[in-house]
């Protein structure tokens, strides 16, 4: 993250908390998110904590500090949304996912692995060079991004009339 531009004259420190949070892919700490936000632990915490109570953000207090992410589910509903408000047609979307699915396919012949954790597994091969090790890793990488695309861009072929703006959303599948 580290974007100065959310320090801008127009934001307070409680919608740049909210702006940091619903980034958030992986656990963080109030600190790590106050300091992203620059505003102070407090308020940092309290507004984490409502947006944890509103199902915003995901609170584990598990470890020795609570962490704070995003929810998985409202991000993908946000993200499908986006899809399908960008989208021309359904078809252009399914144009998308086809190819996504032929990224797959070449990267599993090219690689001859069936998913990214089998791929990362060959890291280990002593026969690597580092160049190479660099590229799986970064295929890996991009191969689970991919397959999570590919799992909202399906979502919001399936439920566009639902996620249009003004569609019936009665005709929607249940």
């Amino acid at each position: 993250m580290g974007d100065d531009g959310l320090r801008d004259e127009h934001t307070t420190g409680e919608d740049r908390v909210r702006m940091v949070a619903r980034q958030l892919q992986e656990p963080w700490t109030v600190n790590r998110v106050a300091e992203e936000a620059d505003w102070s632990h407090g308020p940092t915490k309290r507004v984490l904590e409502r947006l944890a109570d509103d199902g915003v953000v995901m609170r584990d207090s598990s470890g020795s500090h609570t962490t704070y992410r995003a929810d998985p589910r409202r991000s993908a509903i946000r993200e499908a949304t986006e899809l399908r408000d960008s989208s021309d047609s359904p078809e252009e979307l399914s144009r998308r996912l086809e190819e996504m699915r032929e990224q797959v396919e070449d990267w599993r012949e090219e690689l001859d692995v069936d998913d990214p954790n089998e791929l990362r597994a060959t890291l280990g091969d002593p026969g690597l060079a580092d160049d190479e090790l660099e590229s799986r890793r970064e295929v890996a990488r991009r191969w689970s991004h991919l397959e999570r695309r590919m799992e909202i861009v399906e979502f919001a072929l399936r439920e566009w009339e639902f996620l249009s703006p003004d569609g019936d959303h009665a005709s929607a599948s249940v």
